[in-house]
């Protein structure tokens, strides 16, 4: 299998993230990547290769103008108003501050974007944001072309960015962006699969009006785990797109056999309905000793899981979301994507 990497991908080097009342070194760093990409050599999964620029263009397809250039000019910005630390966002729109107006200060436009006060903006951010979607670009670009499937080794993740506001470590997002792709190539519906621990509330947002957009996530209960204010099980769709959103929250403590339960459901939808291309969400945080998730799966259940990803027959692009601070990282998300090339 075809791997898409850039060195690109490490120019965002956060040193804050708000944990537990604690300004602590974000789980999601530039090792996550070299621990992937050093397993990806090790396995002999397939070539690994640079990914072409793409420009803005797809980037607009899914994400609004004004936060766009909002993520290309926060550090600067940030910069030129004194600070010292991190852009991190401490005001927000809430249920009694509508927020109709953008604010103009730094303070209110990042409280505006932002999801929450867990992820920073440094140095590098845009950069490697424009990297990864590159990433993400190609590796679809190449099972449009081949109908072989591709991995695409993106970070930062993207599936918790919506339309226009980031969080959750992402701030593009690389799978609404690779399945626009996709429809713009003339797929008449692309399924994106978010197997994350947690949540693609991002993805959702972006399609849930939608129906040439199945999508399907395995996540944790938000009543118990982030994003918390999305993904729950009566949340299917609104207009054309009722019935194209699928949420399988689990309770925190999840194993295997409960999990690819959901999984073996989100298949036989995903057959009903039709796609014709299928978007892998490849989070890896699943696993049993992962330190910011709560499910229970062990190493060995992400080969099974490209197994059964692979008995849909359909092209295939994996992109990678979440999984942190464990060496199991680049482990888990080969044993996936060679169980999907039968070699597990």
């Amino acid at each position: 299998m075809l791997t898409f990497h850039s060195e690109l991908t490490k120019l965002r080097r956060a040193r804050t993230e708000l944990d537990g009342g604690l300004l602590v070194t974000p789980y999601e760093c530039p090792e996550r990547v070299e621990l992937v990409l050093a397993r990806v050599l090790e396995s002999g999964l397939g070539e690994v290769r640079e990914p072409a620029e793409h420009g803005l263009a797809p980037v607009l397809a899914i994400h609004d103008r004004d936060y766009v250039e909002f993520l290309e000019n926060c550090w600067d910005d940030w910069v030129a108003a004194g600070r010292k630390g991190e852009a991190i966002a401490w005001v927000w729109p809430t249920r009694t501050m509508p927020g109709r107006v953008i604010p103009e200060h730094i303070d209110g436009r990042l409280g505006h974007y932002a999801l929450g006060a867990d992820t920073s903006i440094c140095e590098g951010t845009f950069e490697a944001a424009m990297a990864s979607k590159d990433v993400a670009l190609s590796a679809v670009d190449h099972v449009l072309a081949t109908g072989q499937p591709a991995f695409g080794l993106c970070r930062p993740p993207g599936h918790h960015a919506a339309i226009d506001q980031f969080g959750g470590y992402c701030f593009f997002n690389n799978a609404a962006i690779a399945a626009q792709r996709a429809l713009a190539a003339g797929r008449s519906r692309v399924a994106v699969l978010d197997i994350d621990f947690h949540h693609g509330n991002g993805t959702q947002q972006i399609f849930y009006a939608r129906d040439d957009v199945l999508f399907l996530s395995l996540h944790g209960d938000p009543r118990h785990c982030f994003p918390h204010f999305l993904g729950h099980a009566d949340e299917t769709g609104e207009g054309s797109g009722e019935g194209f959103t699928v949420n399988y929250p689990m309770a925190p403590g999840t194993g295997y056999a409960t999990w690819v339960t959901a999984l073996e459901d989100a298949k036989t939808r995903i057959v009903e309905a039709g796609c014709e291309l299928l978007v892998v969400s490849l989070g890896v945080d699943a696993y049993e000793h992962d330190p910011i998730s709560a499910f229970r799966l062990a190493s060995d259940d992400f080969t099974d899981v490209g197994l059964r990803l692979g008995q849909l027959g359909l092209p295939t692009v994996f992109l990678l979301e979440g999984g942190y601070a464990v060496e199991e990282i680049g482990i888990n998300a080969v044993k996936v994507l060679s169980g999907f090339d039968g070699v597990g």
